[in-house]
């Protein structure tokens, strides 16, 4: 296997789900809906995948290979995934919490 192609194997297999999780950070909630939450949410899907590719590419190196070839992808694909997920979450509740305060009271 090209190992270009391996080392991505965890995005190239995620990336519909993340598209999937993607949207539905866009969409919801639906107000407010003004260039700095497009902003936000622009940066945070940048960077959650980000970390996730980081996540990806440290697991790959960190697992030990005595457990088999295999292994390297498991454990990368299901560290990034939690890597992505705690991301987007951290994005989730800022987002609440930073346009919760800007509401006029």
């Amino acid at each position: 296997m090209n190992p270009q192609f391996e080392l991505n194997l965890g995005l190239i297999l995620f990336l519909p789900w993340f598209l999937i999780l993607g949207v539905l950070f866009w969409m919801f909630p639906r107000q407010p809906r003004h260039w700095r939450r497009r902003l936000f949410d622009l940066a945070s899907l940048a960077l959650s995948t980000a970390a996730f590719m980081a996540a990806l590419h440290w697991a790959q190196d960190y697992a030990n290979p005595a457990h088999g070839h295999m292994w390297r992808q498991i454990l990368a694909t299901s560290v990034g995934y939690g890597v992505f997920l705690a991301a987007l979450l951290v994005a989730v509740l800022l987002r609440w919490w930073i346009w919760r305060q800007a509401k006029p009271a």
